[in-house]
């Protein structure tokens, strides 16, 4: 990685939310990809882990089917995200068709959660060459608001202990602050209130989505 900064490129119309576990991201990225299909505007929808075989290896870590070294987890997230970004079909694959992306997750999820067992300058480097999107979202909901959300679901994954959310969010607020100097849009939304609300707040930040 080099030194004081990041090599990837900032990729055009490519969108990523990101946020705690039960902050919305998932709802958001459904309203945000209809509110560009209203406006006439391409608009693949994603996220990580992907559906691929990795992701599905990955998505089985997470819910505790089997276990896995922490530096294991990240090289896997780094190989799913690869495959995200180039295999046919993919994220560049579909900018490159002129439509926009919005992801649920990114490599930030990674500095932030793998970093946890994981020397964080290994998480940086297997991730240093990967593009940035123009636009990095923070859904910033409450961790306790998170923990409601995340107990109403069936099982817990990993990761998603009350405990650490705390600590999660101060991560990515730090993460927030490294990228912002990157070129990439850092903008964060507060995550309180009904999805609609949330939805409004996400959208005034596109000039042309209402």
């Amino acid at each position: 990685m080099a030194e004081g900064g990041w090599e990837g490129e900032i990729l055009d119309r490519f969108v990523v939310l990101e946020g705690l576990d039960g902050a919305g991201t998932t709802t958001q990225l459904r309203l945000l990809k209809d509110a560009f299909e209203r406006r006439g505007e391409r608009c693949l929808a994603t996220q990580e882990p992907t559906g691929g075989p990795i992701g599905r290896l990955i998505r089985s870590v997470l819910a505790g089917d089997r276990e896995m070294a922490p530096c294991t987890l990240a090289l896997l997230f780094a190989a799913d995200r690869s495959e995200h970004l180039y295999a046919p079909g993919g994220i560049v694959a579909a900018l490159q068709a002129g439509s926009y992306v919005a992801s649920d997750r990114y490599l930030f999820s990674s500095l932030v959660y793998q970093s946890l067992g994981c020397p964080a300058d290994y998480v940086a480097a297997l991730n240093a060459r990967f593009p940035l999107p123009r636009r990095l979202i923070f859904i910033d909901t409450p961790p306790e608001q998170c923990q409601q959300r995340i107990a109403a679901r069936r099982g817990r994954e990993l990761f998603e202990e009350q405990p650490l959310q705390h600590g999660l969010r101060q991560r990515y607020l730090a993460v927030l602050r490294r990228f912002a100097g990157y070129g990439v849009t850092v903008l964060s939304v507060d995550g309180s209130g009904s999805r609609e609300e949330v939805g409004a707040r996400v959208r005034q930040h596109f000039r042309h989505l209402r």
